[in-house]
């Protein structure tokens, strides 16, 4: 059976963490960003976590675990 391929725009999006947990970035962050406030910059601006609804799509993307 032959390797199963990352997908490329999911290695670009996502980073795992030590515990296992899937990192992600907010969106709303590249463009426009004149009308927004101080405060929602900052905190788009952190990064989160991917919700257990979507950990298993995200993991077959990246090719890790079951």
């Amino acid at each position: 059976m032959p390797k199963m391929k990352t997908n490329s725009s999911a290695k670009k999006r996502f980073k795992l963490t030590g515990t296992g947990k899937i990192k992600r970035n907010n969106a709303f962050m590249s463009h426009i960003l004149t009308k927004m406030s101080t405060k929602r910059k900052r905190n788009l601006g952190q990064s989160g976590l991917v919700s257990d609804a979507d950990m298993s799509n995200v993991k077959r993307m990246l090719c890790i675990g079951k």
